[in-house]
């Protein structure tokens, strides 16, 4: 977290939060984006295979732009539509029933060896996300097993971003505990899930 983020949201006034999943009210549709088209307005994430890059897009808009891992050999990210409805800010870690995960252990939300850092949002639920990594050096590389690795501030701003355009939004009070309580997840159910499209 940069200090100037870090400053904002100290200063923001901590506000007992009780309710640990936020779930939309209504479910309206979603609209439908298609690689090289673009929904007249509103938020979308285009995720690009071949460069290794993440963008935000509101329309035909670009808001910003960030560097991923991509998946590596057989583990690769999957291509096509989707649709975002769920953030989970600091998620466990368990591992996969998958050869490369044998021998590895369940970390708990927070664990320095937790290797889902800040946040996971995701794309193709339940196997496929973006996610803060705890390996800011695979960024740019095909390294992951198919999911989208990100810097954690990155992420962070990601899905800040989601939620804020995407009709589950909440004060600064709520996003400085998510920082600093690290131990306690939350899951988040967008009221207006975003499309997603992942190029090849």
């Amino acid at each position: 977290m940069s200090p100037a983020r870090s400053r904002a949201l100290l200063a923001a006034t901590l506000v007992a939060a009780t309710a640990f999943v936020s779930a939309p009210t209504s479910s309206p549709a979603t609209p439908v984006v298609r690689a090289g088209s673009a929904p007249a307005a509103g938020p979308w994430i285009e995720a690009d295979l071949s460069e290794r890059k993440l963008t935000i897009h509101n329309g035909n808009d670009d808001v910003a732009t960030y560097s991923v891992a991509v998946g590596r050999g057989s583990y690769a990210t999957p291509t096509g539509n989707y649709t975002i409805r769920k953030i989970v800010w600091n998620p466990a870690w368990v591992p996969p029933d998958s050869k490369w995960a044998k021998g590895k252990h369940a970390q708990p939300p927070g664990a320095e060896a937790n290797p889902m850092k800040v946040v996971k949002i995701f794309f193709k639920d339940p196997d496929y996300y973006i996610h803060g990594t705890n390996d800011p050096a695979s960024l740019g590389k095909a390294e992951s097993h198919g999911c989208l690795r990100m810097d954690p501030d990155d992420a962070y701003d990601v899905a800040r971003y989601l939620m804020q355009n995407g009709g589950s939004p909440q004060d600064e009070s709520w996003f400085w505990r998510v920082l600093h309580f690290r131990s306690e997840t939350k899951t988040v159910y967008l009221g207006n899930p975003v499309p997603m499209v992942v190029k090849p």
